[in-house]
Formats: C-alpha cells, sequence, structure tokens
C-alpha cells in the first residue's frame, strides 16, 4: 500500500512534529511514527466503510421511493445503476474487509449518517451521475470508472467530511493525501476475479520498507544536530528561517540517506526530496534543496566519502 515516498512523506511529518530535536526516549518516538503509518490503514479502511454505507443508502434510497404512497412513473422504476454498481457490490460483499473494518471499529457512518447523506445527496444532483445513469451500457468497467471519479471529484474533497476526519484522529489530516492516492491504485488495478485480499493490501510492500521507515527516522533523529551543522556550512547565504522550516527537515534526512544508506542512489535521494518538497513545502523549495544537496554530492564525491554501493552509484 505504502511506497517508499509515502514512508519518507510520514518520517518528515514526524521529524517535523519534533522539529527534529533529538530526544532520550527514541524508542518512544518510533513508536509514535509506526502508530501513525499504521493508522494510515485504518483510515483506508474507513474509506472502504463510507463507500459501504453509500451502497446500502442507494438500495434504501431506491426502496423508499418505490413504497411512497403517491409515487410517479419514475418512482415505481427508479435507475438501480448506482444499487447494482459491480465495484460497490464487490467491496459491500467482501467478508475479509467487512471484518477488516468491523474488527477495527471503523464505521464510523452508523452514528455519523449525515456525512453518508450529504456525499450521496452530492453524488445524486452530480453530472456524473446523470451521465452514468442515462448510460444503456453496463460493464465492470464503468462501474468502476464511476466510483473512482466519485471518489476523486466529490468524496476526496469535501470539506465537511474532511473536518470530520480531522476530529476523529488529528494525523490522517496529514494522511489523507496519501491514502487517497492509494486507494486509487487498488481500485484501479481491482477486477471482477480479484480475490478478497485484493481490497486488503499490505501496509508495506515488504519488511525491509518497514525497517527503513525505522531507520530513516532514527538515524535523522538521532543525527540531527550534526546533520543541521553540515547542512548550515553550506547554506550560510540563506535566511536562517528556512532551514528551521520544513526544507530543514528534509536536508537532514536526504543527507541521512547519504550517509547511511549506501544502497541507495544519490538521484534517488535527490529527486524524491524535491518532489515532496514541491507538493509539501514553498514553491522554491526544490530549487533550494536541489542546489544544497548537488553541492554537498559533488563535494563527497571529490573528497571520496560516503560513496554508493551496488547498481546505480549515482
Amino acid at each position: 500500500m505504502l511506497n517508499r515516498r509515502h514512508i519518507r512523506i510520514k518520517v518528515m511529518q514526524s521529524m517535523y512534529a519534533f522539529r527534529g530535536t533529538e530526544s532520550d526516549d527514541l524508542i518512544k518516538e518510533q513508536k509514535f511514527l509506526l502508530h501513525s503509518l499504521e493508522s494510515m490503514f485504518d483510515l483506508y479502511l474507513a474509506q472502504l466503510a463510507l463507500f459501504t454505507e453509500l451502497h446500502k443508502k442507494s438500495r434504501n434510497y431506491n426502496e423508499r421511493l418505490q413504497n411512497k404512497i403517491v409515487k410517479s412513473e419514475t418512482d415505481s422504476n427508479p435507475n438501480l445503476k448506482f444499487q447494482e454498481n459491480q465495484l460497490l457490490q464487490a467491496i459491500t460483499s467482501n467478508t475479509m474487509l467487512q471484518e477488516a473494518i468491523s474488527n477495527k471499529h471503523l464505521n464510523y457512518w452508523d452514528l455519523d449518517f449525515e456525512y453518508v447523506d450529504i456525499i450521496f445527496k452530492e453524488i445524486l444532483k452530480s453530472e456524473l451521475y446523470k451521465v452514468y445513469t442515462e448510460e444503456e451500457e453496463t460493464s465492470f468497467k464503468k462501474d468502476k470508472q464511476f466510483v473512482l471519479d466519485i471518489f476523486t471529484e466529490i468524496i476526496a474533497p469535501n470539506e465537511k467530511l474532511y473536518d470530520f476526519f480531522e476530529d476523529k484522529k488529528l494525523t490522517w489530516v496529514d494522511d489523507l493525501p496519501v491514502v487517497n492516492t492509494a486507494m486509487l491504485k487498488v481500485l484501479r488495478k481491482l477486477k471482477l476475479t480479484s480475490p478478497e485480499t485484493a481490497l486488503i493490501p499490505e501496509l508495506y510492500k515488504d519488511e525491509e520498507d518497514k525497517d527503513f521507515a525505522i531507520e530513516l527516522f532514527s538515524k535523522t533523529f538521532l543525527n540531527s544536530s550534526k546533520f543541521g551543522e553540515e547542512v548550515g556550512k553550506k547554506t550560510t547565504n540563506w535566511d536562517s528561517e528556512r532551514l528551521a522550516s520544513l526544507d530543514g527537515v528534509l536536508l537532514k534526512m536526504a543527507l541521512c540517506e547519504f550517509q547511511k544508506f549506501p544502497s541507495i542512489p544519490y538521484k534517488v535521494t535527490i529527486n524524491e526530496y524535491l518532489e515532496i518538497a514541491k507538493e509539501y513545502s514553498t514553491p522554491k523549495s526544490s530549487l533550494f534543496l536541489n542546489g544544497i544537496l548537488d553541492k554537498i554530492v559533488k563535494e563527497y564525491q571529490s573528497e571520496n566519502i560516503h560513496l554508493k554501493a551496488g547498481r546505480g552509484l549515482m
């Protein structure tokens, strides 16, 4: 579910929360990071639970139309495409998924049903819904695209839902972009023949990625002052406030990868942090980071220190 960039982002957020300072209780801080990473999976499950409730809502909505005492022709024969959407049916009928949601008590929507109502009404009045229900052809591919579209255009950007998740768990606000990206990736790959486990991906690709998260955090954390001093020597002409901001955290993490992770090529590290800076920091941050990191790498190479091992040495 998470890739290395997602892990770097979570480490960055944890480091920024502590402003890169050292602590006597590293184990406690590591547990906080791991808990924060694991809570991302809870957010993923909570959003799938929302899909389940929206699907149930569509069925209940159609039943109410048909049970009206005074009803129109449309009420008697409601459009069932939402109710019969094959991807939503796959989510609702996935026993492993529903057990995971239940065991973790992540179906908040029974009590907070008003959010389901808000989203459902937004869907019904959308152009996406109109086009989808008016189209005669039905296929799993089209059903899936409709779900992807309502998630991207209606669910993910909904401000009330955003506030709801923030109230449930403060860290989820920062996690939403990453989890939403992972959600779309999982749903896009889904097929009618996919096993139930396809909707319940592993949080980490493998044990190495989990180890990477712990090591990147702990080694950056423990060497924060050292990395800060090294960065300071290369940034004498830059505003000290920039180094105290997110840019400073990203530079320390990059230096940690340069020095403590010999199998990760310099270019990979630089490119990753430039992309993170573009998304999370200021418009000029990527240029700032690129200039400093390029200078540091050239210095390492000229002094023959912190050499890289394995493929892609640069």
